[in-house]
């Protein structure tokens, strides 16, 4: 669309969502918003359809439940935007007044994406396809979602793009019920730093990893930056880890691990004692959420878009120290232009300048929408053509790169192995609280082992009953796991939940069960650079 923002998601207003993998029901966006929204689907006799290769709380509750292959879910919905146009389904007036490429879309949908030529694929027959999509376009809001689990695993920018194609075909652009295309934050507005021979320098090299990594499109791939370090740790000297977990989060955590040993000066700002905190030379503890001021801009799909102001409630209860305070007094004893560039007393004279008129309306309310920033206009579209580009040469290049290859050979790895998302569990910075890890089922946690899901079909192939205890390989390491024999899940899939494993932080934490990313890998997208591995063969 050519817009510089993010996604707004009209999900209480849509009447179809067809979900390609979104845990909508297990802290997908927002999470409570996102449950109020399928309540309201259900009290108003919407629908809901969720594609995903096994049976999660969204997909019990959906109106309807297609396992596709994992991997497949690009060809899925390109094969609906087949059915689509082949019908004749597709919103007329917003394909012929706002949109470009649409011949070139439909040639290629026809050529390579029947329901037909993508069943096998998908594990979805034709006719369920065919189905689905005509039901889809003949809502009156639908609404295609894309991003798997929470909206944190990492998928194609193919994936992506065939799923928005989708809401562009029904006319689910810029309107109600559909996607909204909302304007970047622009309220900080700082004012121009100068820059020194040093800076001036540093802002031109490229950052690491990223010279010899092609012309990708992105060029913020963190999978480079480790990869990078490792193969040579003598270019970067210091790192500096701000609100995120690394050792813990990241894919091949081994590698990870590796690079941070080489790295010589590590400072963690962290809360807590966590996985990276651990493996830091120095750690300057932050502030919890509880203890300080912050701006808020949600990005989680809202609309409108809102900025909220998180408030501090308790006094700090440990030594603690705002890390923007810690920022400011680093830049004050470089001296020079790096503390010219830093005028502000503290972080919060610096926040209540940044929102200037807002300060007082954000103190009293709590946060602030952002009027200006409401979706655009329907026809409102910052491309070359002015017009949302259903194909071009750019994203037709994307649809043949084709598919991203999963880690691992089949012969020795006949399995595929998927992570999925509970509400009960976090798997982001902050670990689960000892009450969440009480809550999860014995049928993924017991003790501290970890179950993982493995349809009966697989399992009796394999010899292994109810509980059993496995060894789980992947191209990445192995891990013990047990047995849940689990009719939810896809023959030839296994599934293991992300959030445990941790190997520090607290006792009711640390030990128990495994981190999914010892088993994991990054597999960069050629469309993105980023990684976009779903999964690995195991």
């Amino acid at each position: 669309q050519g817009a510089d923002g993010f996604a707004g998601l009209d999900v209480e207003k849509s009447d179809f969502i067809l979900s390609f993998g979104c845990a909508l029901l297990d802290g997908y966006g927002s999470p409570v918003r996102m449950i109020q929204a399928n309540s309201r689907l259900k009290d108003q006799h919407g629908t809901i359809v969720q594609i995903e290769p096994r049976l999660s709380n969204t997909a019990a509750k959906a109106d309807s439940w297609l396992p596709a292959k994992p991997g497949s879910e690009a060809d899925l919905a390109l094969a609906m935007a087949q059915v689509i146009i082949d019908n004749g389904k597709y919103d007329a007036e917003f394909i012929n007044e706002h949109t470009q490429g649409f011949d070139s879309f439909a040639r290629m949908v026809n050529d390579k994406y029947t329901p037909a030529a993508v069943s096998e694929k998908t594990g979805i027959g034709a006719q369920a396809i065919t189905e689905t999509a005509l039901q889809f376009a003949s809502a009156q809001k639908p609404l295609a979602l894309y991003g798997r689990g929470k909206g944190q695993t990492p998928g194609s920018l193919k994936e992506a793009l065939a799923v928005h194609a989708l809401n562009a075909l029904v006319g689910s652009i810029n309107r109600e019920g559909g996607v909204l295309a909302m304007s970047a934050y622009d309220y900080i507005n700082w004012p121009q730093v100068e820059t020194d021979e040093t800076a001036a320098a540093g802002l031109q090299a490229p950052p690491m990893g990223v010279a010899d990594a092609g012309s990708s499109l992105s060029a913020d791939s963190i999978n480079r930056l480790i990869d990078a370090v490792n193969a040579s740790p003598d270019k970067l000297k210091a790192l500096l880890v701000v609100e995120s977990n690394p050792c813990y989060a990241l894919p091949d955590s081994d590698a990870v691990q590796s690079a941070f040993d080489k790295i010589p000066f590590v400072v963690s700002f962290s809360s807590f004692m966590d996985e990276t905190a651990m493996n830091a030379d120095l750690i300057l503890p932050n502030h919890v959420y509880l203890e300080r001021y912050e701006d808020v801009p949600v990005k989680a799909g809202v609309v409108p878009a809102v900025v909220g102001l998180c408030r501090p409630v308790v006094e700090p209860l440990y030594h603690t120290r705002h890390i923007g305070d810690t920022i400011i007094q680093i830049a004050r004893t470089l001296n020079g232009g790096v503390a010219d560039a830093f005028p502000w007393d503290n972080y919060q004279a610096c926040l209540e300048e940044t929102l200037a008129g807002d300060w007082d309306l954000l103190q009293e309310e709590g946060l602030l929408v952002r009027q200006e920033l409401q979706p655009e206009t329907r026809a409102v579209f910052n491309t070359p053509s002015g017009k949302f580009e259903l194909a071009n040469s750019t994203i037709e290049n994307i649809y043949q790169a084709g598919d991203i290859a999963i880690d691992g050979e089949a012969g020795a790895f006949p399995l595929v192995l998927i992570p999925y998302d509970s509400i009960r569990l976090t798997s982001d910075y902050i670990g689960s609280p000892p009450f969440m890890i009480k809550t999860v089922s014995d049928e993924v946690l017991k003790g501290r082992d970890v179950f993982v899901e493995v349809n009966p079909e697989t399992a009796n192939l394999l010899g292994l009953a109810q509980g059993q205890n496995a060894l789980l390989s992947s191209p990445k390491g192995q891990v013990e796991v047990r047995v849940n024999r689990n009719e939810g899940i896809m023959p030839g899939v296994v599934a293991m939940p992300r959030g445990l494993g941790h190997s520090a932080d607290n006792e009711f934490l640390a030990g128990k069960g495994v981190n999914v990313n010892l088993l994991l890998g990054p597999v960069e997208d050629p469309a993105s650079g980023l990684n976009a591995a779903w999964g690995i063969r195991a």
